[in-house]
C-alpha cells in the first residue's frame, strides 16, 4: 500500500468536493473540529448549533409543514425528483467527503450515495401510490374509507457509520409524505451532511417549495435531546446504540410522540453441512471485513456446522491474511480505518474478553500504519473461535470481530442465532431448500433480516430496514415503511338519508 494522504491533501479534496456540492465553507466556518480518520488529523472547523437553536429549526418546519401538507403527493415527488438527479450529478464528490470523514473505501461511499439516488427514485414512484383503502360497510348507504395524510415535522438523528444514506431514507419519504426534516447528523460527519442538504436546498429552491423544509443542525448531544425532547417533532428517527435508543424512546413516548429506532446488531451466519464454501467465504468476509466491522448489519458471528467447521476458518482465516488495508482513497483497499481510538479500544477489550472466556484468535486483531499515521486506527479484521455463546458474543463490538461457534443440529443453531439481546440481521448459507425454509419460518431466525446464501449486510432498498428486540422494532426505506411517516384517518361518510347506528343499537330521540 502506499503512503497515507497528508492533512493538507484531505483538506483539498474535502474542501473541492463541499464547494462542487454548494457548501459555502466561508458561512458554516465555526469551532467545531473535523478530523479524518483516514490520517487521525484536522481537517476544517465548521459552525455548531446548540439546544437553544432547535426550537427556532423545529417552529420553521412547523410552517413549512402547513404549505407542505396541501401540495398534491405527485408534485411533491417532483422536488424528490430533482434531488435525485443532483445526487447523481454530484455522486463522486458526496462519496469522497464520505471517504473522508468516515473512512468509508471508495467503493462502499459510492454505493451509500447510490442509495441515495435509489431511494429517491422508490420515493417518486410512491408519490403516486399513497393508497388508502375502502372497507366494506355493514350499513346501507354508507361508505367506510381509509385515507392516509402527512404527520407532521420529521426529526433525525443518524449515526457516523451511514452518514448520509439514512438521512436520505427519511427525507426522501418524508417529503413526498408531506412533512419537512430537521437533521441532527453525526458530528463526526458534517461535511457530508452539509453538503448533502447544500443539494436538498437546491432542490427546494429550483422548484419552488417552502423554505424550512430541509434544516441540519451541526451539534452535539444538547441537540439531539432538543430533538427528542420538542413537541414539534412528530417522528423522532435515530440510529444509534441500543443504550441510547433506551433512552429516547421513553422520552419520545412520555410526549406521546412516535419514535423509529434503528439500533444495535449482533448478526449471525448459519452455515450448514450443504454450504457451497466459497460463496460462503465471499459473503462471510465482505459482511465481516467491509467498513471496518462498523455496519450496524455487520456479521459478527457464524455458527457452523462442526463437520465443516474447520474447512470454513480456513477459507477465512486465508482472506483475512489477504485483505489490503490502508488509505480508502486508495484503489484496491478493502479495509479502511476504525472511526477513532475509542472504537480501536473496544475491539481490543473484546478480543481480550474472548481470550479470558476460553477463544482462541485465529488470525488478525493487531494494528496497522502505526507509525505512519499514530493519530489513525488501522486494525486487522479478527476471527476468534469459541467454546459457546459466551458473554462477550453476546454483546455488540463496532469493529471486526468475528466469532466461530459451532452446532451439530439446525434447531441448536437456530437457538443460538436468536440466543442474544439484538435481532437485526442474519442468514442461513445451505443448498438445502427445507434447511432455507425452516430458518425462514415463524419459529426461525427471530430478526427483522432474514438472509439465504448472501451475507448480514448489503440489504436493498425496496424492502423494510429494521430489526426486533433491542434493535428497535422500527422500519425504514422500502416496502410500507412510508405508513409510518402519515397519520391514518378512518372515514365514514353517509349518503343514506337515515341514521342507522353500527352493530344494530337502536336511541330512539
Amino acid at each position: 500500500m502506499t503512503s497515507l494522504p497528508t492533512a493538507e491533501e484531505l483538506r483539498r479534496l474535502a474542501e473541492e468536493a463541499a464547494r462542487r456540492c454548494g457548501v459555502d465553507l466561508d458561512a458554516v466556518a465555526g469551532d467545531h473540529p473535523v478530523t479524518s480518520p483516514v490520517n487521525g488529523q484536522h481537517l476544517l472547523s465548521v459552525r455548531r448549533q446548540t439546544a437553544a437553536d432547535v426550537a427556532a429549526a423545529v417552529e420553521r418546519a412547523g410552517a413549512a409543514f402547513r404549505q407542505w401538507r396541501t401540495v398534491p403527493a405527485p408534485v411533491r415527488g417532483g422536488l424528490v425528483r430533482r434531488l435525485g438527479e443532483l445526487l447523481r450529478e454530484h455522486k463522486a464528490d458526496l462519496a469522497t467527503l464520505v471517504s473522508i470523514e468516515v473512512g468509508k473505501i471508495t467503493s462502499e461511499a459510492a454505493g451509500e450515495v447510490q442509495e441515495m439516488i435509489d431511494i429517491c427514485e422508490f420515493a417518486v414512484g410512491l408519490s403516486r401510490q399513497l393508497y388508502g383503502r375502502t372497507i366494506a360497510s355493514e350499513r346501507p348507504g354508507h361508505r367506510l374509507t381509509e385515507n392516509w395524510h402527512p404527520l407532521g415535522v420529521v426529526g433525525v438523528i443518524s449515526a457516523f457509520n451511514f452518514p448520509v444514506a439514512v438521512w436520505s431514507w427519511n427525507t426522501a419519504l418524508a417529503l413526498v409524505c408531506g412533512d419537512p426534516v430537521v437533521w441532527k447528523p453525526s458530528e463526526l460527519a458534517p461535511l457530508s451532511a452539509l453538503a448533502s442538504a447544500a443539494l436538498l436546498d437546491r432542490a427546494i429552491a429550483e422548484t419552488g417549495a417552502p423554505e424550512g423544509l430541509s434544516q441540519v443542525l451541526i451539534g452535539g448531544a444538547d441537540v439531539g435531546e432538543a430533538l427528542v425532547d420538542s413537541p414539534g417533532i412528530a417522528l423522532l428517527s435515530a440510529t444509534g446504540s441500543t443504550r441510547m435508543g433506551r433512552a429516547v424512546g421513553p422520552r419520545v413516548a412520555d410526549r406521546f410522540g412516535r419514535s423509529l429506532l434503528e439500533l444495535g446488531g449482533n448478526n449471525a451466519a448459519i452455515v450448514t453441512p450443504s454450504a457451497d464454501l466459497d460463496l460462503t467465504t465471499r459473503g462471510v468476509v465482505f459482511s465481516a471485513a467491509g467498513t471496518a466491522g462498523q455496519r450496524c448489519t455487520t456479521m459478527r458471528r457464524v455458527i457452523v456446522h462442526e463437520d465443516v467447521a474447520d474447512a470454513l476458518v480456513e477459507r477465512v482465516a486465508a482472506a483475512y491474511r489477504n485483505l489490503p488495508i490502508g488509505s480508502p482513497l486508495e484503489g484496491g483497499t478493502l479495509v479502511g480505518p476504525l472511526i477513532h481510538d475509542a472504537a480501536y479500544k473496544g475491539m481490543q477489550d473484546a478480543l481480550q474478553a474472548a481470550r479470558q472466556q476460553g477463544g482462541e484468535v485465529v488470525v488478525g486483531g493487531g494494528r496497522r500504519l502505526a507509525e505512519e499515521a499514530p493519530d489513525a486506527w488501522y486494525a486487522e479484521p479478527a476471527l476468534v473461535r469459541m467454546p459457546g455463546q459466551t458473554d462477550i458474543v453476546r454483546q455488540e463490538t463496532f469493529a471486526p470481530v468475528l466469532y466461530v461457534l459451532t452446532y451439530r443440529t439446525l434447531e441448536e443453531a437456530v437457538a443460538l442465532n436468536n440466543d442474544v439481546p439484538q435481532g437485526l440481521s442474519s442468514t442461513i448459507f445451505t443448498s438445502d431448500q427445507a434447511e432455507a425454509e425452516r430458518f425462514l419460518a415463524a419459529d426461525g431466525s427471530d430478526c427483522g433480516i432474514a438472509n439465504v446464501n448472501i451475507g448480514t449486510s448489503g440489504a436493498e432498498i425496496g424492502g423494510a430496514f429494521g430489526g426486533e428486540k433491542a434493535t428497535g422494532g422500527g422500519r425504514e426505506s422500502g416496502s410500507d415503511a412510508w405508513k409510518g411517516y402519515m397519520r391514518r384517518a378512518t372515514n365514514t361518510i353517509n349518503f343514506s338519508g337515515e341514521l342507522p347506528l353500527a352493530q344494530g343499537v337502536e336511541f330512539p330521540i
